[in-house]
């Protein structure tokens, strides 16, 4: 038998199988999946850190609050933005249709079950949660700033095709 017209490897076959039912969406919705997820979950931690401060509403929790706001400034300008850039670049380079999970990268999922377990784990800690706030609005607000770069990134898309 010519080595061209050889069987398909069970491998391939199962891979075959398996990516006809891959839930599969064009590159450029990937942005807007990306983009809402962070929204949404900046809008989660942030919605946390406000409840935890009007709880314990004080001069203390409006200059911890300026803090966390502050910060979440710096955060997105110096990592978030960054990394969504990032991602951005790599969501370019995928194929016309994608599968639609692919707008997080494999090890972003790692970290976000890290991310989600170490938030639970601090939220039955004995740090008080004004303070904790700090470090939630931190991280949500950065997340909800960042998110905007892949909402500008799928409108420039849309509009440079016209679709």
């Amino acid at each position: 038998m010519d080595k061209n017209m050889q069987k398909p490897k069970k491998s391939a076959k199962f891979r075959n199988m398996i990516d006809q039912f891959k839930p599969t969406v064009p590159r450029r919705w990937l942005l807007i999946l990306a983009g809402l997820m962070w929204s949404g979950v900046g809008v989660l931690l942030l919605s946390f850190a406000v409840t935890w401060w009007v709880k314990d509403f004080s001069v203390a929790s409006i200059v911890l609050g300026l803090f966390g706001i502050s910060f979440s400034v710096l955060a997105n300008r110096f990592q978030f933005s960054r990394l969504a850039v990032k991602n951005i670049h790599r969501i370019n380079t995928l194929n016309d249709r994608t599968c639609v999970f692919s707008f997080q990268a494999w090890t972003g999922y790692l970290i976000i079950a890290i991310m989600m377990s170490a938030g639970m784990l601090l939220r039955k800690s004995s740090i008080p949660k004004s303070y904790l706030a700090v470090l939630y609005a931190t991280i949500g607000g950065a997340l909800l700033q960042a998110s905007f770069n892949y909402y500008r990134h799928f409108f420039r898309t849309v509009k440079s095709n016209g679709r």
